[in-house]
Formats: structure tokens, sequence, C-alpha cells
């Protein structure tokens, strides 16, 4: 034993002892820059992967016979109108337009022989436009995008018998985003560009190449984008030069090899969707969508296409793809396809039916939340859930608002209300100043209302379905501590389109990464949006919250381009709040009235359609504004009608003059009103009371004391003065306002308040939406005219004074006092005549006050939002311009100034310096916005107490002016001023609101059928806290009650109210917005 010398096992493999050669290190940059060009065009086009994606192409005739009828003008014919005409030969290679033409193709298609049996049979028509193939019966198919995307249409296999056969194509003389010259998208469009047809051919796809392609542009993604430092960047790297080692030019057997060395990395399931049923669970949720702005570069009417394309190529998708789950919003597109497209709603139908294509969003447009009033916002829920209730058999529980500018504090209190608990969103990715912290949270409404927010991290709601998207998913979520999990929205958006098949075909493979490799996160698709917020709500008790409104830093300009269309909005929310109310009297009133629930309809749809989040804001082209000018104008016609209808049922006619003795005082305000109205060029009466009607008094007044003076002093000084305010104005400044009652100068000493000035405005880039925080720097005062006497009446005086803006533009503002009337807060109004002609700037009009205050108010939906007065941090100065509606205030504990206006939605409050955005210029996208005669009216409304209910009414009132009218017979004027049918009684809190009055949207005398009918009569009533304290009042009516019930915004009873002696007693929150369905006897 022992010195045995032990036997060497051998080695496994023989490792050579000799060197047989030089291996050098892989040159990591080298070797990925080298990936794109496998498949590349250009120079390598001819001999890599793009060689080899078609087995066949057949051009021109007799394979591909062309003929083409041009629709006249910027008509869009039906198809029926379309192909009763006489078309002509063409050929590819033909150019057509002007921009927003219609021409219409025959397309004849003979597959050749040779083709016939290839795998995969396409028809390739890129027109470098957008287009739509019908069947040749009809049948609107796929939509076309062109510009090599979405340029392919799959041939069905019946056109596999070597026969002829017709389809059409529609083509629209636009690209998907319109049709502005050069690369810059937003300038205004050209009028004359023409598209050529560049391709129309029968192309036999080799499916082998294609999904190679998809492959390898997928792991090419990884080696670029996975760390460096990590062996899932290495492997793919080494991957992707394996596949283009192995690939040879004209092999169909080395694709299959290519393909091979793929499914090492990706899996070897990416061909179908069963890559996703590996049970491993997934922490990205991928979900198809589509956003087409109803109007943007393009006019509402292209919109309507858009949307039929854009569904079509869902529906043919979802033939191919089974795991594609597409969300889509707007209820209003829905309508236009249901009108318009028939057969593509049926298949849009079948889809929702199958759990595939998902309505989603509850809302009637994706609508601006900043300027639409609170009735407004309430009515897009309304008709959105009512439409797709009525066409899909259920309710959106997902408020879905991706790209609009900004979002309304009650916003949340409105979704609850609406039967939506879930919000998705995601533009405050844009913030240019401050990172917006949370990924997904609970949002908190003033009442205290809440709704789960997600905001995907991706920050996009148009994916591409890139590997980085579902990278970012991870990567860019801010609230890992809570919940990892995230929604990819991904398809072509803005102008529609929607996925394509590249992005299904992609997504599959990022699955297959994260299963074989790992590092990316998993994602799925087959889900819906809503199951995504399923599990979010399981744990939606621990997120984080956020109170109050999601402000926008960017977009700011939004609250004041194009003044016009702003002023429509605000006009015919009035005039259907007054409509509503007083169609509801009537109705009830005389049976034989019928309440006009159609004209309601259509003027509320479209009063909803301009609300658009690129209409109302002003970021539209000028075509858009010709579409909604037009709406309004039908709409202030049809209002017309519907009131001379109702003023015969209730016995009053609209005069412009009248006497004490003969004329009522109309009045559409739910509390005890007094004011002056005009009676006549000279005269003016008191009207007093409460309820639609008010009765008029003789307005008393004498020369030894008048009720209000006009006095002239050296110096061009001239002093309006009545019983609470006394006003001096110099050259159309407003050099003091001394309070009466207070005893307070409300104007610094030095200052001058009514002061316009005019900055430059020229933003980084988005010129109808931004307005940049440097704007502030370039700030001039305008030098006023000389301000002469303009009117000297008993019960009013006022002032004019002309200001030179430039040689193209000047103001016209007329100062004026009224009489104060007992118990009523008095103000300074100003009307102005603003002619408009500047390019890049923005005028605004300053009013510096002597209060202080780190907080002002404005105006918002249903209540009031605060914000800072200060720059402390970057978010207290991100809010340098804010939105606003009826009314912004500056108050100090005893004492403030409210600024009312008419028409406008754009502020800021800098210390004690308030100023009202009145215009901007820009010139894009519509290089005429804002220009010609703007005419606007604001006042200053000094008050004592801080905030209060004086305020709200003063600007309601400024508003709502009352009309005079005078009763058809002294019965009539009898029943007029007799106890209003509906009110708060007197001992209500005087924060509370009675908004609307409407009748019940199912009255069997009123629905139109689109939901069961319900017996009997009822009015909806709206009430609100207007002030952000409980609010107790009491309802009283003169109508016969059986039944009240308290109602979410559809009008769902939700809880019995008790009532007795024609009165209910209410008790809101803070900030609530209750709404109560009074069933009549």
């Amino acid at each position: 034993m022992g010195g045995e010398t032990p036997t060497q096992s051998k080695p496994r493999s023989e490792y050579p002892v000799l060197a047989p050669k030089p291996v050098g290190q892989l040159i990591s940059d080298i070797y990925k820059d080298r990936i794109s060009q496998f498949y590349a065009r250009g120079q390598w086009e001819k001999n890599n992967l793009l060689a080899m994606m078609n087995e066949g192409v057949a051009s021109g005739e007799p394979h591909v016979q062309l003929a083409v009828w041009d629709a006249p003008d910027q008509t869009r014919p039906t198809f029926e109108d379309a192909v009763s005409h006489e078309f002509k030969k063409t050929k590819v290679g033909e150019w057509f337009g002007p921009s927003w033409s219609t021409h219409w193709f025959k397309v004849t298609l003979k597959v050749p022989g040779d083709l016939l049996d290839k795998r995969l049979l396409e028809l390739h028509w890129d027109a470098n436009n957008e287009g739509m193939v019908w069947t040749d019966d009809g049948k609107p198919l796929q939509g076309l995008t062109g510009g090599g995307e979405r340029v392919e249409w799959v041939l069905p296999d019946s056109f596999r018998d070597g026969k002829e056969h017709t389809i059409y194509v529609e083509m629209a003389c636009n690209g998907m985003f319109g049709n502005a010259p050069g690369g810059d998208l937003i300038q205004p469009p050209d009028p004359n560009k023409f598209f050529r047809l560049d391709r129309a051919e029968v192309v036999a796809v080799n499916p082998d190449a294609r999904q190679l392609w998809i492959d390898i542009w997928i792991i090419g993604d990884a080696a670029r984008e996975f760390p460096a430092d990590s062996w899932e960047q290495h492997k793919a790297l080494k991957t992707c030069n394996e596949i283009i080692e192995a690939f040879e030019l004209g092999s169909k057997e080395s694709l299959k090899k290519c393909r091979k060395i793929a499914q090492q990395y990706i899996g070897p399931n990416v061909d179908s969707a069963k890559v996703y049923d590996s049970g491993k669970e997934a922490v990205v949720t991928g979900i198809g969508h589509c956003h087409i702005d109803s109007c943007w570069l393009w006019p509402f009417a292209e919109t309507k296409r858009k949307s039929a394309r854009s569904w079509s190529n869902q529906c043919n998708l979802m033939e191919r793809y089974p795991e594609l789950n597409f969300a889509c919003s707007q209820a209003q597109q829905y309508k236009w396809l249901k009108e318009l497209y028939p057969y593509v709603f049926e298949r849009v139908k079948t889809k929702v039916a199958e759990g595939r294509f998902h309505p989603i969003g509850g809302s009637w447009v994706e609508h601006d939340t900043n300027m639409p009033s609170g009735e407004s916002l309430v009515r897009q829920f309304l008709y959105g859930q009512r439409f797709f209730e009525s066409n899909f058999g259920k309710r959106c529980q997902t408020f879905w608002l991706p790209d609009t500018f900004g979002y309304s504090s009650q916003l949340p209190q409105l979704c609850r209300l609406a039967g939506m608990n879930r919000f998705l969103t995601q533009k405050l990715s844009w913030n240019n100043i401050n990172k917006f912290p949370h990924t997904t949270f609970n949002w908190v409404a003033l009442d205290g209302s809440q709704v789960i927010c997600h905001m995907p991290p991706s920050e996009t709601y148009t994916a591409e379905a890139h590997f980085g998207d579902v990278k970012r998913s991870m990567s860019q979520h801010k609230s890992l501590d809570q919940d990892a999990t995230s929604l990819l929205v991904f398809g072509k958006g803005d102008g529609g389109g929607g996925p394509t098949w590249q992005h299904i075909e992609k997504l599959r493979r990022c699955r297959g990464i994260s299963d074989t490799v790992g590092l990316l996160p998993r994602i799925h698709l087959g889900n819906s949006v809503d199951d995504f917020f399923d599990r979010l709500e399981l744990k939606a008790d621990t997120f984080v919250t956020w109170y109050g409104e999601l402000y926008f830093e960017l977009h700011r300009g939004t609250y004041t381009t194009q003044a016009n269309n702003k002023r429509n909005n605000r006009k015919s929310e009035l005039v259907l709040r007054d409509l509503e109310l007083l169609a509801t009297i009537a109705s009830i009133k005389d049976k034989s009235y019928k309440y006009p629930k159609k004209d309601f309809d259509d003027m509320w749809e479209s009063v909803l359609l301009c609300q658009f989040h690129d209409c109302l804001p002003g970021s539209s082209i000028r075509m858009a504004y010709d579409e909604s000018d037009e709406f309004y104008a039908k709409l202030f016609m049809t209002a017309g009608a519907i009131l001379k209808d109702i003023s015969k049922v209730l016995g009053v006619a609209r005069v412009q003059t009248s006497t004490v003795a003969d004329g009522v005082a109309l009045n559409t305000l739910p509390w005890h009103r007094k004011g002056l109205i005009d009676i006549s060029e000279t005269e003016a009466a008191v009207a007093c009371g409460h309820g639609p009607f008010l009765k008029l008094r003789k307005f008393k007044t004498s020369e030894e004391k008048p009720e209000v003076t006009l006095k002239k002093l050296a110096g061009g000084i001239f002093v309006l003065e009545n019983n609470q305010l006394k006003v001096h104005v110099k050259d159309g400044l407003v050099t003091s306002l001394y309070d009466k009652s207070a005893e307070r100068e409300v104007i610094p000493k030095g200052k001058k308040a009514n002061q316009y000035v005019i900055f430059d405005d020229k933003p980084l880039y988005w010129q109808a939406w931004d307005v940049e925080v440097y704007h502030l720097d370039t700030r001039k005062e305008l030098p006023a005219g000389k301000t002469k006497v303009h009117e000297e009446k008993n019960h009013r005086v006022s002032v004019v004074t002309e200001t030179k803006i430039s040689d193209k533009s000047h103001i016209e503002a007329v100062i004026s006092l009224s009489a104060a009337v007992d118990g009523e807060q008095s103000y300074v109004e100003v009307e102005s005549k603003v002619v408009w002609n500047e390019t890049m700037k923005f005028l605004k009009v300053e009013f510096p006050v002597d209060v202080r205050s780190t907080e002002a108010s404005y105006e918002t939906q249903f209540g009031v939002v605060k914000r800072p007065t200060h720059f402390n941090t970057s978010w207290d100065m991100a809010k340098f311009e804010v939105c606003v509606h009826k009314f912004a205030d500056l108050s100090e504990n005893g004492y403030g100034v409210s600024i009312l206006n008419d028409s406008k939605y754009g502020f800021a409050t800098t210390g004690s310096l308030m100023r009202l955005s009145l215009l901007r210029s820009p010139k894009a996208p519509d290089a005429t916005a804002d220009m010609g005669t703007h005419r606007i009216r604001w006042a200053i409304l000094p008050h004592e107490g801080s905030l209060g209910h004086t305020t709200v009414r003063k600007a309601f009132e400024f508003n709502s002016p009352l009309k005079l009218v005078s009763p058809t017979s002294s019965a009539a004027r009898a029943a007029l001023l007799d106890t209003p049918p509906v009110q708060l009684t007197s001992d209500s809190s005087p924060s509370l609101v009675l908004d609307t009055v409407k009748r019940g949207e199912d009255d069997e005398d009123v629905s139109r059928g689109e939901l069961p009918k319900k017996k009997g009569q009822s009015v909806v009533l709206r009430i609100y806290d207007s002030l952000g304290g409980r609010a107790r009042g009491t309802v009283a009516t003169t109508w016969d009650i059986k039944k009240v019930s308290k109602t979410n915004l559809l009008e769902d009873e939700l809880e019995e109210v008790a009532f007795g002696d024609g009165k209910f007693a209410i008790d809101l929150r803070p900030f609530e917005v209750a709404t109560y369905k009074v069933q009549l006897a």
C-alpha cells in the first residue's frame, strides 16, 4: 500500500493544449448597430431580410384595375351616392387633391395564378392619406392610414379563384394629422395639398420573414435597452447576431432556422395567444386603445369617418388576435357610427357582446374639465352613460380622460354620482415644471368623494407597444410601494387608427422574453380595464391620497384662446338652464304643452360636443370653429323658438320697453332678487321678488337727492358715486374705489385698477395651448386715451375711454356705476369693445387691491377652489395662470374684492394684484384665432366679510341679467306673480344654490324611448353648497308631491326623502352636489 500513481479520469471534452486561433471580445456598439441594418431600407434592402418579405407582387392591369370619381369640393358623399357616378380610368402615380377633398376608387382585383396558393395575400394601398376599403355592396371593411402605415388589407379567401373581384377605396385628402405644411403638424392646414397614389398592388407576403422581422426587432430592443451589465442584454445581442449569421438570402429554410434561434430568447409560443398562457403572474395589463380627437387638426366632419375607419380595423384585428381587448370612449363617436355606418356599428356591438370591445369613459366626449359648468359636466355623464346603457346594455365603471388639460376638483364626486369609481388619465406627465408624484392613488374631491386614479407609467395613451413602453411601465412607476401593476394603453391615436398587427405581435414577444429570459416586466393581454381596476380596488384603502384639483402645468393659454367659442359656451349653458326651468313649469302648468326633450337633447349634445378638449380650449384649426359657430347658431335659433312656445303657455311676451304697471322681470335665479332693469332708453324700474317673474316698482330719485351721480373734477378726473361706492376714474383707470359703507379704500395708494396690460406671448412650441411663465417679464401698460361722459341717467352713470393697443387694435371701454339698491351690494361694471388684430400678444386687465391673503378663491364647478397668491415653491409658481368661472375673489379677514366676468376663464392673483385674461393671438393651428371684434364685461365687487354668498349670487346675476317681459293678460299677470312653483325657503343656508330644474329623463310624457319609460311626471332638482360648509335648507313647491327621492346624476333613486305640506328638508355636506327627484301626484 502507498506510493501508487492514481489513474487520471479522462476529461469530458477535448480542451486543446494549443490555442487554435485568436478570438476577440464582441464590440457591443458595433454589433448593436448591425441589428437594424438587417431590416433597414436603403442600400441594404435588396440583400437583407426585406428582400424576402414578399413571395410575389402583382400590380397594374389586368391584376389591379383602377378607376376614380372625384367628389365635388369638400363634400363627403355616401357610398350609395359615390357609386352612382361615372368613374374614369386612373393609375398609380396620379395625384389627388386638394386638401379635404374626397375621391372614390373602383378597384378591380384579379390574383394571378402563381400567387393563388400563397399563404398570405394582401392588397397594399398607399396614397399617403387616409382611406377606407369598402365591399362592392357598400360595407366598410377597414381603414387605411398611408405613408407606409396601415397600408395592408388582407384579401379574403374568396378572391383566390383567379376571377375579377371589385372593391372600393374611399380616399380622404388628409393625413392622419390633417394637412399641415412641412414637418410642423400644428401649423395651419395647407388648403392646396395633393396626394400621390404610390402603391396599389396585390402582394403575397412571406409570413416567416414578417415574423422574423418582429422577432429581431424586439430582441434587438432588448440588446439596446437592457442594462449593459446584465446577462440578459448580452444574450439578446448574441442572439441577434446569430440570427443575422444564419440568414441566407433566398433560402426559406434559413428563415425557419433564424426563427428557431430567436425562440431561445423569446420562447416557442409567440406566434399565437398561447404565449399568455404560461400561468406566470403579470404586472402590466395591455389594453388596445384608439384616441380619436373629435376635432383638432381636422374638422368634426372628418372625425365621423376616422371613427369608422379605426373601429373597423379593431374588429378585423380581433378576428386575427384573440387576446386583443380594445377600449374606446366618447358616446358621440358611437352615435355617429350608429347613424352613418350601421354595418360597422353592428360589428362593434357584436364585439362588445363578446367582451372584447369595451365602451369606456361614461361621458359624451373626452371633454375639457376646466371650463364647462358644473351642469355641463353632469350632462357629459348623463348623456354618455345613457347612450352606453341603451345601446350596449351596461354603464361604464371607469372615467377615461387621458388627454385633457387639467382636472377639476369636483370630478371625483361627479364620477361617483355617475356610477364610476375609477379614473384614468396621463396628461400630467406633460407637466413642464413639477413631476407629479404618483402613479396610482385615491383622488379626493372638494366634498370628500374619492375615486381610484391610475396614470399609466409608460406616460402615453398612444403607446407603440415598443419594448421600451413595457420596460417603462415598471421603471417609471411611482407607486411601487403600494402596488406594482400598471396599464399599458397602446395603439395609434389622436388622429385615430388604434392598435396595428405589429403592436400585438411585438407584445407577444415582450411576454415571451419575460417568461423565457426575464428582467422585462411581464405583460398580459386578454383582460379589460375594469379587470385591472377590480384588482386595484381590493387594496385601494392603502393608496396615497391627492386632494383637490389635478392642476396641469402646461397649456394654460387654453383658458383664453378662441374667445368667441368660450363666450358661446357660457351663453349656451345659461340659455339651456333657463329654458329647462321654464319648460318644466310650462309642461306642468299646461298638459297640452310638450316638454321639448328632443330639442333639448340636440342642444345639449351640441354644447357637449363643443366642450371636447381641443374645441373649447381653443386648440383646433379654423374649420372646427366654423363648424362650432354653426352648431351654436342653430342652438340659439332653436332656443328662441322654444322660448316663444313657452311664453305662449305662460302668457308673456318679450318687450324692449314697458311701464312699471305693464311689465314684469323674467328671472331664472333661485333666490330673492332685487335689482334695476331698464324699461326704456332713459328709465329703469326696481324688480323685486322670488321666482321666475318679478314685480316692478318705480325707481325713486330726485334732483335734490340723486341715487347716482357723475362729476368731472380738474385734471380729467371723473367721480361716479352712489350710496355705497365712490369711484375716481382718470384716463380709463380707476384711481380710487372707496367703499362708503365699510369706510375703506379698495385701491392701494398710487395704484390704478382696470389697467390694460399686454405681454409678448411666444411659448416654447404649442402656440394656441401654452403661455409660459417668462411672458410675465414682458408686461407693458397700455396708455389710455382721454375719458369722456358716456351716460348720465337717474339710475346709471358711465364714462367711456378709448385705449390704443397698436395701429391695428384698440379698446373702447365703458365704466359704469348704477344706483345702489337697498340690501344689495353695488359694483363697478366695465363693458369693453376690443378690436383685436395682434400677433403673439396677450391682453389682460389688472386690479391691484388693498387686500392681503396667501390664497385667492376661484369659482369652479359646484364650488370654489383656493390657490396660492405667492411663489413660495415651484408648485405655487406653476399656477401663474389658472382657470376661473364667473368670479375670482381675494379676501382677508373682514373684507375682500371679487372680480366678476361674463365670458372669461383665465385669471391670476399674485400678491394683491388680480388679473383677468382677455385675449390671446396665437397663429397655430388657427392663424386667425381671436382676430376681430370682441365684447367683454367684467365688474369689481368689493364686499365686507370674507368670500360669501353675496359674491356667488352677484356673479350669477351678472351672467343672467333680468329680462323685460309683458304679461298678455291680467290673469296671466296674476299667475306669473303668484308663489314660485319651486324654491329654497328664506331660512335655508344662503350658500345653497338650486342650480337645475328639469323634467325626469324617463317620464312617460318626456321620454324618447332610449330606456324604459316611467309612469307619471317628475321634476329633477340639482342643489349644491357653493361655499364649503355644512348647508341645510328646505325645498318648497306648489306642485302636488307624491314622492321625493334623492338620486344620483343618472336619476336612479337612492333613498326616499320625507316630505310634508309641499316641503322637504335637505342637509348637504361641504360642496356636496345633491340631486332630488320630485314625483308629482
